[in-house]
């Protein structure tokens, strides 16, 4: 037997100001991106902003449906809106922001399982890690890889770090 433990790094904002200008870009672009939820049974809007190597942002918003599970997650729509338009850039960064009735919650919204799988799928496609931001009014949380918050990531196939 061994007895192992994991470690995960990631940076506490309490502002956007203290980011990078690149990642307020990105954080503004979640934020923008909301406007395009659809989210009239939850009332949860949920924005995702997604950087490409080459700087494109595609956003993506939430999209709800009466026979529930067929919505989608904003962070999903952006993704794979992303793979289907730029099919061979790989994926820098996504910022994903939460609003409820009151605004943006205080806490950073987190993203679903199956999201964060497909977060796992396209960090390996682009054999980089993805960056991950977590947007809430109170403190924003910067991961540098997936990994991070899926650290045992499902791939049946991979035989070894590709990073």
């Amino acid at each position: 037997m061994r007895k192992r433990k994991l470690t995960i790094e990631y940076t506490d904002y309490f502002s956007v100001e203290e980011m990078e200008p690149q990642d307020q870009e990105l954080v503004a672009a979640a934020i923008e991106a909301q406007k395009g939820s659809y989210s009239p049974y939850s009332h949860f809007r949920v924005g995702a902003a997604l950087r490409l190597e080459d700087g494109t942002i595609i956003k993506g918003a939430n999209q709800e449906n009466n026979a529930y599970p067929a919505g989608l997650c904003a962070e999903r729509t952006a993704m794979f809106a992303a793979g289907a338009n730029y099919p061979d850039k790989a994926f820098d960064t996504l910022a994903i922001v939460g609003s409820d009735g009151n605004g943006i919650c205080d806490n950073p919204a987190t993203p679903c399982g199956e999201c964060r799988q497909v977060m796992a799928e396209y960090q390996t496609k682009g054999k980089r890690p993805l960056k991950v931001i977590l947007v809430g009014a109170k403190k924003i949380q910067k991961f540098e890889k997936v990994d991070d918050i899926l650290p045992f990531i499902f791939d049946s196939l991979k035989s070894g770090e590709i990073f």
